[in-house]
């Protein structure tokens, strides 16, 4: 007879998830049971994750609480869609099920570590060829049929209307400085970008994105993905990596096949500022962006 499993929170809170991630003691021996199911052994929790991660030699199995069952369904159509068609490899789908009530996925794991821990050290000329790869990425994905995620994604007005509501109290909690704070309303009454629908991931960033020395090796994590305007995902590459470097904006949108969009840096900050994780403190890969006196200055440093 199989063992049974250890149990899991049945509803844990948002805040109670950040808690059980922060201790792999309380619950990997629960994912390593799980995955011994499926032929995964010696696992290892990552070094950061929103859910709970184990890593084996080939494959990797996420976990999602209950209250990201939205992130699981996204993320298993997403995988189906993606893989095989893009230049940069993506997961395989390999198997899905739940426990106590948590939906999990288990997927190849592809070689390369996060680009957060290379990008630093890479030389300038690197630096705008892996953004140039990226933007190519970007336009890949964008081009997919965007039907089959339409069905596992919020409306993108609803999605938008509610970003709206939420974003002075985000921004508050964020940390965004005083004065800009007291000019976001007049400012996010600007248009935002606008256009067709594509598959949307959000996660063009350092943490999304593997690499073996200056040459990216794949692209994880698609939980967080939406259906809406494709602007939505460069907004990754030019908070992190682009950082106030004309020439590398240049090389990621030529990589995208589009000129450097600098007559709508004003929009594309509004839409920073609405984004499901707008935190530019964090965001703002460059020095004294909180000096600007206004979002126009602001968007003008951030898009150079």
């Amino acid at each position: 007879m199989t063992p049974a499993l250890p149990s899991l929170p049945p509803n844990p809170t948002p805040a109670e998830l950040d808690a059980l991630t922060d201790e792999p003691a309380r619950w990997l021996p629960m994912l390593e049971a799980l995955a011994a199911r499926h032929g995964l052994q010696g696992l290892q929790p990552p070094s950061s994750s929103t859910v709970l991660v184990g890593l084996a030699e080939r494959a990797v199995i996420k976990l999602y609480p209950p209250f990201l069952r939205d992130h699981f369904a996204f993320e298993r159509a997403a995988l189906a869609q993606v893989h095989g068609r893009l230049s940069l490899p993506t997961p395989e789908l390999l198997a899905e099920g739940e426990h106590d009530g948590w939906p999990y996925l288990v997927m190849s794991r592809l070689p390369g570590r996060t680009l957060e821990h290379g990008w630093a050290g890479c030389s300038e000329a690197d630096k705008r060829a892996l953004l140039h790869t990226i933007g190519r990425v970007a336009a890949e994905l964008h081009a997919l049929p965007v039907a089959p995620m339409q069905a596992v994604a919020p409306r993108w007005p609803e999605f938008l209307r509610g970003q709206r509501e939420r974003c002075e109290a985000r921004q508050r909690r964020t940390g965004l400085p005083p004065h800009l704070l007291d000019q976001l309303g007049a400012f996010l009454q600007g248009p935002v970008p606008e256009g067709p629908d594509v598959m949307l991931t959000g996660e063009f960033t350092p943490f999304n994105l593997l690499a073996e020395g200056p040459r990216l090796s794949g692209m994880i994590d698609f939980g967080d993905g939406l259906v809406g305007p494709r602007e939505y995902d460069w907004l990754g590459p030019l908070c992190f990596f682009v950082e106030d470097q004309a020439a590398r904006a240049e090389a990621f949108f030529a990589g995208y096949g589009l000129p450097v969009p600098r007559d709508r840096r004003d929009a594309l900050l509004r839409l920073l500022l609405l984004h499901r994780y707008s935190h530019l403190p964090a965001q703002m890969q460059m020095p004294l962006w909180h000096t600007a006196s206004d979002f126009t200055e602001l968007a003008r440093r951030w898009l150079p």
